[in-house]
């Protein structure tokens, strides 16, 4: 991850535009698409891969576990060591990552070597995501850094909004094998993309970042880290396993259309996000907390018709939206300018534990005890995450004054 000097910035001014550079941030942004598209999939095409490949549902779930222990594994180690390698070679070899293993993926007929596959693809994207924040901010002056920031960061939003339900509508359409096969062409068009408009820039200077402990301890992050955690294990655990928890509602041919819903309402949330974060961030973090809580409790009591399950999702989309926005600046306003490129990969490991938490809590919840035990799960986790955000009065989370 980058964390570059004043004097850095100072020596390369005459090669920073002074307006953002759309199409290099925009190249950012399509790397955090295809990471996120590359993680999430698997929960859209859950049934074709687990009769593809032979296996139960549970077992296809851990296709996204596998990819979370992989960008768990190698966030912080990737910051941590590769600081001094070239921006641009730097991202091409990992983008060139995604292109192997996915179009492994596409191809394999063994569980095991998916399982592998998928574990090399989470590591590209564990790279990936300690590199992107510190490399749109080196393309723009300081006024400009927030705003390059959260261009690059757009695919993300967008490949959790439209990038499962598109690729289940495809995987109906044409098969998982070629939905894995059309992201390795994507990565292609992105690798061409890069080597025409992102620029490259030298490795970061020895000394200029905080160490992850002295990150660690800062007021404020564990506290956001435990709600990233809880928050985002409740989330995945419903939503790797939504096409099983469909099944007994008799949903079981429209988890496309039950994922598209949940898709536009979360477009719908991120902007609302976006225009209201600045003066209610710790606001918005509780409704979102409280509004996820109470669709959970609704499906524990036994609210689970199939019109009741589409206004559920609706609102969960609305709850969930803006869910990476609010936690990201969170961090970024608890760390502070010095700390903020090493805490980016700190979240996105606490944030892969909890995807992989969601891919073996769901899949044993859903092999041993049944989907009905889903909701009762989800609200004990965003009790505890409601209950850490609304303490972190001070730091984390804090009331505006």
């Amino acid at each position: 991850m980058s964390q570059f000097s004043s004097s850095t910035s100072l020596e390369q001014s005459d090669n920073i535009p002074a307006r953002l550079p759309w199409l290099a941030l925009l190249a950012l942004a399509m790397t955090g698409f295809i990471c996120i598209f590359t993680e999430t999939i698997p929960a859209g095409l859950l049934p074709h891969l687990a009769e593809g490949l032979n296996i139960s549902k549970g077992m296809a779930g851990q296709l996204v576990t596998s990819y979370a222990v992989g960008s768990i594994v190698a966030a912080i180690p990737f910051a941590m060591f590769t600081g001094r390698f070239r921006r641009r070679p730097l991202l091409l070899a990992i983008i060139v990552g995604f292109l192997i293993f996915n179009s492994v993926t596409a191809l394999s007929s063994s569980y095991a070597l998916t399982l592998i596959a998928r574990f090399f693809a989470g590591v590209s994207a564990g790279a990936a995501w300690g590199m992107i924040a510190g490399y749109a901010r080196r393309m723009v002056p300081d006024t400009l850094r927030g705003r390059a920031l959260a261009v690059a960061m757009v695919g993300t939003p967008v490949a959790l909004t439209f990038g499962v339900p598109v690729g289940t509508l495809l995987g109906d359409l044409i098969g998982w094998r070629l939905v894995f096969g059309l992201m390795s062409l994507l990565t292609l068009g992105l690798i061409a993309w890069v080597v025409w408009k992102v620029p490259d820039y030298p490795g970061q200077p020895a000394g200029q970042s905080m160490t992850v402990g002295q990150v660690f301890v800062l007021p404020g992050i564990r506290p956001i880290l435990m709600v990233v955690l809880t928050w985002m294990l409740a989330h995945n655990i419903l939503y790797t396993y939504i096409a099983p928890f469909l099944e007994p509602l008799g949903l079981t041919g429209r988890v496309d259309l039950v994922l598209l819903v949940f898709g536009i309402v979360a477009l719908l949330s991120i902007w609302i996000v976006g225009l209201l974060i600045d003066r209610h961030l710790r606001l918005l973090v509780l409704i979102s907390l409280l509004g996820f809580l109470l669709v959970s409790t609704a499906l524990w009591i036994g609210a689970t018709s199939a019109p009741f399950v589409y206004v559920a999702v609706a609102f969960w989309g609305l709850t969930f939206g803006g869910a990476a926005t609010l936690l990201q600046t969170a961090l970024a306003e608890a760390s502070g300018e010095e700390g903020v490129d090493i805490v980016m990969p700190i979240n996105t490991t606490v944030w892969n534990l909890a995807i992989a938490g969601g891919g073996i809590v769901g899949g044993t919840l859903l092999e041993f005890v049944g989907v009905q035990s889903f909701p009762g799960v989800l609200v004990i986790l965003l009790l505890i995450a409601l209950i850490i955000a609304w303490s972190a009065k001070k730091h984390g989370f804090p009331r505006k004054k």
